[in-house]
C-alpha cells in the first residue's frame, strides 16, 4: 500500500512540474532599464505625473536600440504602429509579482508582420511629459534590425 501511494505520489509531481509554464527569456538591457526608473507621484488628490530621472531623460530625443515583444493595438498581420513590452504576449504583463512593466509606443517607418518571437528595432525615442494622456515613451521612425 505504501508503495502505491508513493507511485501516485510520484506520477501527480511530475504532472505538476510538467504543467508548469514556460519562463520567457528576459529582455532587459541597460536601456530597458533606464526606462524603468520612470515612477508616478501625487501632485494633489486623484491627480499623479509621470516622474522621469535625470539619467532617462538623457536618452530623450536619442537613437537607441530595444529588444522586445509585438503588443498590436489594431487587428492585422502587419504593423506599423504596436507596443513593443520585455514581456511575450501571450503572458499577462499584469499578473504576478512584481510592477507591470515598461512598454513603448512604436511607429515604424514601414510595417512589419506579427510575430509572437522577440524582435529588435532602432529608432528615435521620445519621452512624452507634457501630461497628456497618450503613451510616456515613443519610439519613431523605427527599423527593425537584426
Amino acid at each position: 500500500m505504501k508503495y502505491i501511494l508513493l507511485i501516485l505520489l510520484f506520477f501527480y509531481s511530475f504532472t505538476l512540474v510538467h504543467a508548469q509554464v514556460k519562463v520567457h527569456k528576459d529582455m532587459r538591457t541597460p536601456t530597458w532599464n533606464l526606462i524603468g526608473l520612470r515612477y508616478d507621484k501625487q501632485v494633489e488628490p486623484l491627480k499623479w505625473v509621470s516622474i522621469f530621472p535625470p539619467e532617462l531623460m538623457a536618452l530623450n530625443n536619442k537613437v537607441i536600440e530595444l529588444p522586445g515583444f509585438i503588443y498590436p493595438t489594431k487587428v492585422g498581420a502587419k504593423f506599423s504602429e504596436f507596443m513593443l513590452s520585455i514581456v511575450p504576449i501571450e503572458s499577462c504583463p499584469f499578473c504576478g509579482s512584481g510592477d507591470i512593466p515598461s512598454m513603448i509606443e512604436v511607429k515604424m517607418a514601414s510595417a512589419i508582420p506579427f510575430t509572437d518571437k522577440p524582435i529588435k528595432i532602432q529608432g528615435k525615442f521620445v519621452i512624452n511629459n507634457s501630461g497628456d494622456n497618450r503613451s510616456d515613451f515613443f519610439l519613431l521612425g523605427a527599423k527593425q534590425i537584426p
